[in-house]
């Protein structure tokens, strides 16, 4: 399976910002809930399984050959 190289950056940034929304999330909850509620926890859990699925996709992705790792200077 060939997949477009735009595709394959929408989807980290998709990523990317879905964990970013969950994080701002669990920061508004833990201002605004004071501790009354677990929408805080559940914020940061929700970020904590993105990012572990943003970084098994991308080990994945590297596997099956679909991106190629380079080095800092390219």
């Amino acid at each position: 399976m060939v997949m477009n190289e735009s595709l394959k950056l929408l989807l980290i940034i998709g990523f990317v910002l879905l964990i970013l929304w969950n994080l701002g999330a669990g920061l508004y909850y833990m201002l605004n809930d004071k501790g009354r509620s677990n929408r805080t926890v559940n914020a940061l859990t929700r970020r904590i399984g993105l990012s572990v699925a943003l970084i098994a996709l991308v080990l994945l992705a590297i596997w099956m050959g679909w991106i190629k790792p380079h080095g800092v200077y390219g």
